[in-house]
């Protein structure tokens, strides 16, 4: 049921997409929201680079994956950049990396399948959906986005619950 919900929201953003072309999406209940997704950024690439500075800088990996047809992935990437205490958790405690997938494109390329594989298949949820990496690239944590919102937008004590269970302090030792 949920592959159809996500299907069928995925083909009316491709119906009514009201983009001004490069920096912003558009929609009645959300507003302008900034395009976070690099769609022409190989998504392994990606993932390595945030994986090389997560080890330097001694902190965990956050791959928010989804795309900028999903309001729900650019009104999280909002949520967490405007709300002053996320945000500074975040840049403390984690890389964060926009990993762009679109379920309307299923074979996507070898590029894709090898991120879905390395980032444990976390398509199976909604999205977007976060994948908690270790620096050395283990996956420590799929989060399906939904548990987070409450209403239209995040609830912050969720959010931040989430990022503080996830950050190296806690999960130090903890593998799956």
């Amino acid at each position: 049921m949920r592959t159809i919900l996500i299907a069928f929201v995925a083909s009316l953003m491709l119906v009514w997409p009201a983009t001004d072309g490069f920096s912003q999406v558009k929609t009645p209940s959300a507003g302008a929201l900034p395009r976070v997704y690099d769609e022409t950024a190989n998504p392994n690439t990606l993932i390595d680079e945030a994986l090389a500075k997560a080890g330097r800088e001694g902190k965990n990996v956050v791959c928010q994956v989804g795309g900028n047809w999903c309001v729900w992935c650019l009104r999280f990437a909002r949520f967490i950049t405007d709300d002053a205490d996320i945000s500074t958790f975040v840049n403390d405690h984690f890389v964060y990396a926009h990993i762009n997938y679109d379920p309307s494109k299923p074979a996507q390329g070898e590029d894709t399948q090898r991120m879905l594989g390395r980032l444990g298949n976390p398509v199976r949820f909604g999205f977007p959906v976060l994948v908690v990496l270790a620096a050395d690239g283990t996956v420590l944590h799929i989060q399906d986005s939904s548990y987070l919102e409450e209403g239209s937008s995040y609830d912050k004590q969720k959010v931040m619950r989430f990022f503080m269970n996830w950050s190296r302090e806690a999960t130090e030792g903890v593998k799956d």
